[in-house]
């Protein structure tokens, strides 16, 4: 029998794709796109086109493991689900114990988007009284850089794109993360809007615009600047939108825009003077400009300050007030669910210590009182991902910490386990999926059976919670319960009637309660570009942290469309398609290194080296070398892959991580 049901696609992009999953038997045989969602409308990326072949991979975990081998070796022998839970209670509570709760610390992030089976961790390590994570990775200072201009004000409609006359497509390669805001760009220029690229090399994002301009890494809020100056001096502001709808504008004017003359923030951002000024003139009299924003831009000691800088610019010029002018940095949709449901705050006594999943390597070797002695990883691979491979890895390799990992593949993460349990794919259970590159949300069920024996993460924190001997009923609930628990109230972001499409599996459009273009949302009811509750009250330039390491070329580790982060690396044909973990260079800084093309290069700084096999590229400016995709470390040609060479250093804002404010130097192996 062959049935064909709507599914969401789980993994960390923007837009939560709809889905169309063909099962035969029990087993899912093809993926598509849904032609009748909303918004993404049948287009999917080249990683979910055949993700049945994540789903049926033969590398899946279908049974518990007990490690019999030295940790990182990857050996391990089958034990049944009862041993596992059994070994772990056990372990946990004589850590518990012996040196507190807070000696357990649980890590995870996006494997999964879903509301239920991303967040079933919370409620559990929060009775446990463990250690909390801060999970800050990928871009929150994204969102302090907007809140310090913005308040709470929500994100416009992107669909307005397709209204504006100037699109810019700033720090986004939207050709690998986010296709459909790509595919709505070209729909604007189609109708004759120009479309520009600001990125740190040439990505396939910047073969699809009109123009593409390229900035020394981390050096966005200087271009910004550099426009606001020659939009001031040249009298291009929106002065009545200004004087009505902005705060402080006059005092970044008298300030802090006289040392920001194209002139200085060329010297900072590499692009001419001419071009900054061009840059300013033809966005200031554009009737309608847009701004999508990438979030690798925030990935730097200054990203904070970048976004804040950034979002100025439809301010000064009053494009809020025009139907497709304004800035796009993402939707926040958190008052449409009550996901405190889930996650259980008010299980938390006694206020555990926080712990920032960038700074895991430092946890794990250094933190005290107590030291942590137990981690259980779910829905992420830190081994891969965290910053500063070598110091998680030397804490993982520490034999005395209990390490348990819910996992569908057997990661590099994995392969440090204790235990390690089979995870399910988000086709073997149900979730509440919600986008953060637009306003829509789907409910979806199990598509098929799960595969061997894996089980959901709320399945395991049931278990968990029983093998604690824990009898709150809060754990005797199924994911199916939680997520009526998500939609059992409308409210302000969705009517009854939009809670019952969701409840039938439909894509809905959820509703902003306040107009974004019209409402502020900050304390004085303006854009704030004075905010003087921030240690930095007016937006200025701010150096990154690798400007002061003082090696000589800026490492950008990037995105590709065949893989997301670690995740897709199991897919033998998506793998391919990336040929190695390369490091693509200027000819020029080849030469001047005597390297040659496709030899086995090795790239190093203060806290680690890693190989790489080098690719000659004229896309790649002077001074930047770029790697995509984050490899598993059996596909690469050494033992270490690039967040060898990352920092745990954090953002100005957001505590978010620095893994693009890298420098480095490059020699022959």
């Amino acid at each position: 029998m062959t049935v064909t049901t709507r599914s969401v696609c789980p993994f960390d992009c923007p837009d939560a794709c709809g889905l169309l999953v063909t099962v035969k038997n029990g087993h899912a045989i093809s993926v598509s796109g849904d032609p009748d969602h909303p918004v993404t409308r049948g287009l999917l990326c080249p990683k979910m086109g055949h993700y049945e072949q994540t789903v049926h991979s033969p590398r899946r975990l279908t049974t518990p493991l007990q490690r019999v081998g030295k940790k990182g070796a990857g050996e391990f022998e089958p034990i049944t689900w009862e041993r596992a839970i059994k070994l772990i209670c056990s372990r946990w509570q004589g850590i518990c114990s012996t040196y507190g709760a807070e000696a357990i610390l649980p890590y995870s992030y996006a494997g999964t988007m879903g509301l239920v089976q991303r967040n079933a961790g919370h409620a559990f390590f929060y009775k446990l009284g463990a250690s909390r994570l801060e999970r800050t990775i990928c871009s929150p200072a994204k969102d302090a850089g907007w809140k310090m201009l913005m308040g709470d004000t929500p994100a416009m409609e992107p669909a307005e794109i397709e209204q504006s006359d100037l699109v810019i497509m700033w720090g986004i390669n939207a050709a690998a993360t986010s296709i459909h805001a790509l595919r709505d760009a070209q729909a604007a220029r189609q109708s004759g809007a120009r479309l520009w690229a600001i990125d740190t090399y040439r990505t396939p994002t910047c073969d699809a615009v009109d123009e593409a301009f390229l900035v020394r890494p981390g050096s966005d809020g200087a271009l910004a600047l550099g426009m606001i100056h020659v939009i001031e001096r040249e009298g291009l502001l929106d002065r009545r939108f200004v004087a009505a709808n902005v705060l402080g504008f006059d005092k970044l004017a008298a300030e802090i825009l006289p040392d920001c003359s194209p002139a200085q923030m060329s010297e900072v951002c590499g692009l001419p003077v001419s071009v900054i000024e061009r840059l300013a003139r033809e966005y200031a009299r554009a009737q309608a400009p847009f701004i999508r924003l990438g979030s690798g831009l925030t990935r730097y000691g200054n990203g904070a300050m970048t976004v804040r800088t950034i979002s100025c610019l439809p301010a000064v010029v009053g494009a809020w007030a025009k139907p497709g002018g304004g800035i796009f940095v993402g939707t926040s949709t958190g008052g449409a669910f009550p996901l405190q449901t889930v996650t259980r705050e008010d299980f938390i006594a006694n206020n555990p210590r926080l712990v920032s999943m960038n700074q895991l390597g430092n946890a794990l070797t250094e933190l005290d009182d107590p030291a942590v002695m137990a981690l259980y990883v779910y829905h992420s691979n830190p081994a891969t991902i965290a910053p500063d491979q070598n110091a998680v890895i030397r804490g993982l390799e520490r034999e005395e910490l209990f390490t348990v990992v819910h996992e569908r593949f057997l990661t590099d993460t994995a392969r440090y386990a204790d235990i390690v349990l089979p995870a399910t794919s988000s086709l073997e259970h149900p979730d509440l999926y919600r986008c953060y590159g637009g306003y829509h949300a789907q409910r979806c069920g199990a598509a098929i059976p799960p595969v061997g024996e894996a089980k959901s993460n709320w399945e395991v924190f049931c278990l968990l919670a029983a093998g604690m001997e824990w009898d709150d009923p809060f754990f005797r609930l199924s994911a199916e319960e939680l997520i009526e628990l998500l939609l059992v109230e409308e409210n302000q972001w969705r009517s009854k009637a939009v809670t019952e499409r969701l409840r039938q599996g439909e894509p809905v459009m959820l509703t902003p309660p306040t107009d974004p273009k019209k409402e502020w949302l900050t304390p004085s009811g303006k854009i704030e570009v004075l905010n003087v509750r921030d240690k930095e009250p007016l937006p200025r330039l701010l150096p990154t942290h690798a400007e002061r390491d003082g090696y000589p070329l800026r490492l950008q580790p990037a995105v590709t469309p065949f893989a997301l982060n670690s995740s897709f690396y199991e897919q033998d044909n998506l793998r391919s398609k990336q040929k190695c973990m390369e490091l693509m260079m200027n000819r020029g800084d080849v030469e001047t290194r005597n390297l040659v093309d496709g030899q086995v290069v090795i790239v190093s700084n203060d806290r680690g080296e890693v190989r790489f096999t080098l690719r000659i590229s004229e896309r790649i400016p002077p001074g930047t070398v770029v790697t995509e995709g984050v490899w598993w470390r059996e596909f690469i040609p050494g033992d270490r892959g690039v967040n060898a060479l990352t920092s745990q250093r954090l953002t100005d804002g957001g505590r978010g991580s620095t893994l693009y404010d890298v420098t480095v130097e490059v020699r022959g192996a």
